[in-house]
């Protein structure tokens, strides 16, 4: 648990470097989660006293806000209701508590997305205010409390996700006890409850994916990178005066290559290619920028044919690889159709894992997600 506990710690601290170092990259950051269960209370009870092992209620509803899709901070509100079991003496007893917690999003840490896009892993973490209320005293005890926990989704649609959630709640100042007998001098961490509850994540937002669930790429700042480089040998052929034969003394100085050649070149060359996420066949949002050069360069060459190369990584069977290849270089195909480029000008080629990249790097991986060009 300490462990845990300062993991999640760590994270809070560098939950502000990485606001400021991933954008918004279209998916929704706001979520109301919901969920109800069982508890244990552990300490402290009078002698005489218990619950049942797994006793009801539990309730906890928050709202969580995002800051990127690795790190969070959420605001809830929880209900325990705590009775005597068969052998106890009867009491009835009812602990809220209102919390601010940290989230760390352990599903995108730890890469889920690399072998399911479905299950996920939410940890956190936090302090805030407590009151347990019994029979068997008037008023309220008033106290602080820390809580940690985990939270397991199942992801059912981009708006909402099952979870079921681990959580455990350390009381601190507790002068009575779970079933309401004062406990005098008890101002240390000295209550212990555990929560068990499964519920709902719901997302809320215009936009189709939550933080959850979408995967910020390193690949993202390399073909951003890629596409400054474009943009600058562009403005270059732009800048460059036309080119024209120049006699010198009776010999001719061949004429440099025009901007067709050159973009030909550059399009083989694979300078501008379309990358993907895991295991998705739609091209992700920085790939807009290579179409269009491509689709450009198809307009002003209408004699021009086209290979649409399709790549998958080196994950998962080689059958299914090539088919998320295929995929891939035919949803291109299409974009070009729509805008107007003849069919018969457009080969799709699957050619499926991308072999010559390392399987074993995330970062390569990738980059081997993609569809390339070769012009004919």
């Amino acid at each position: 648990m300490k462990k845990v506990v300062m993991t999640l710690a760590f994270a809070l601290a560098l939950t502000g470097v990485h606001a400021q170092t991933e954008n918004n990259n279209g998916y929704n950051k706001w979520s109301i989660d919901l969920g109800a269960g069982v508890n244990k209370p552990q300490r402290p009870f009078n002698a005489g006293y218990s619950t049942n092992t797994l006793s009801p209620w539990t309730g906890d509803i928050g709202v969580r806000y995002m800051l990127n899709n690795k790190f969070g901070l959420k605001a809830d509100f929880g209900y325990n209701s705590f009775t005597a079991k068969g052998s106890s003496i009867d009491f009835d007893s009812k602990y809220y508590r209102v919390d601010l917690q940290a989230v760390a999003n352990l599903g995108r840490i730890m890469n889920f997305e690399t072998w399911t896009n479905t299950i996920g892993l939410l940890g956190h973490a936090g302090f805030g205010y407590a009151q347990l209320r019994s029979d068997n005293f008037k008023g309220a005890d008033e106290m602080g409390n820390f809580i940690a926990g985990v939270t397991g989704q199942i992801r059912l649609s981009n708006r909402v996700a099952l979870t079921g959630d681990f959580s455990t709640i350390i009381n601190a100042s507790q002068d009575r006890t779970f079933d309401g007998a004062y406990v005098p001098g008890n101002r240390g961490f000295s209550g212990l409850i555990f929560n068990g509850t499964v519920g709902l994540n719901v997302y809320l937002g215009k936009n189709t994916k939550h933080a959850d669930w979408t995967v910020i790429s390193d690949e993202d700042s390399d073909i951003s990178a890629l596409e400054s480089k474009v943009a600058d040998l562009e403005s270059q052929i732009k800048n460059r005066p036309a080119q024209k034969e120049v006699v010198v003394e009776k010999q001719v100085v061949a004429p440099q290559p025009n901007d067709n050649e050159l973009i030909r070149k550059m399009i083989n060359d694979k300078y501008f290619s379309v990358y993907f996420d895991f295991n998705k066949t739609t091209p992700i949002e920085n790939s807009t920028a290579a179409i269009d050069i491509v689709l450009n360069y198809l307009r002003k060459n209408p004699s021009a044919t086209l290979d649409l190369v399709g790549y998958a990584d080196q994950v998962g069977k080689a059958e299914y690889n090539e088919k998320l290849s295929n995929a891939r270089a035919k949803n291109v195909k299409t974009i070009f159709e729509k805008a107007g480029i003849d069919s018969s000008r457009l080969n799709v080629v699957a050619n499926g894992a991308d072999t010559s990249i390392q399987k074993d790097s995330d970062e390569a991986r990738r980059l081997a997600r993609r569809v390339t060009f070769i012009v004919k």
